[in-house]
C-alpha cells in the first residue's frame, strides 16, 4: 500500500454513528482492523507503542515473542502496508513507529456524539 493509500485508507474513518460506510470504506476500515485482529500484530502495536521513544525494531521486539525473526517481520510489514507503522531503515536494522493518525482515526471510528447513559463508562 503506497502512502497515499494509506491516507485513502484512514480518510474512510468517520464515526460510524454519523453516516453509514459505503462498501469501498467498509473494505479499507475492515483490512486495518483485520491487521490488528490478529494477537501478535496487536502485541506489537502495543510492545512499539510502549517502547522508548514510541519506536521499535525487530531486535527489540523479538525477545518478547517465540517466533522466528523473519516471522515478526512479516507481521511489521502487513502492519506497515496497512498503514498502521511507519518504517525507517537506519542501518541494517528497520525501525517501526505508529502512526498517530492511523490510531487516532481508527478511536475516531467509534465516537460518537450522544452522551453515556447514566452509570455507563463510569
Amino acid at each position: 500500500m503506497s502512502s497515499a493509500e494509506h491516507g485513502d485508507a484512514l480518510a474512510c474513518c468517520t464515526p460510524l454513528a454519523r453516516e453509514p460506510l459505503t462498501l469501498a470504506q467498509a473494505e479499507r476500515v475492515a483490512a486495518l482492523l483485520k491487521a490488528l485482529a490478529d494477537p501478535v500484530r496487536l502485541r506489537m502495536m502495543s510492545l512499539v507503542l510502549a517502547h522508548e521513544g514510541a519506536e521499535a525494531c525487530v531486535c527489540d521486539l523479538l525477545p518478547a515473542f517465540e517466533l522466528s525473526q523473519p516471522t515478526i517481520s512479516h507481521h511489521l510489514k502487513v502492519l506497515h502496508e496497512t498503514g498502521l507503522l511507519h518504517r525507517e531503515k537506519r542501518g541494517v536494522w528497520v525501525y517501526y513507529r505508529t502512526r498517530p493518525e492511523a490510531l487516532e482515526a481508527l478511536g475516531g471510528l467509534f465516537a460518537t456524539d450522544a452522551p453515556l447513559p447514566v452509570g455507563v463508562g463510569a
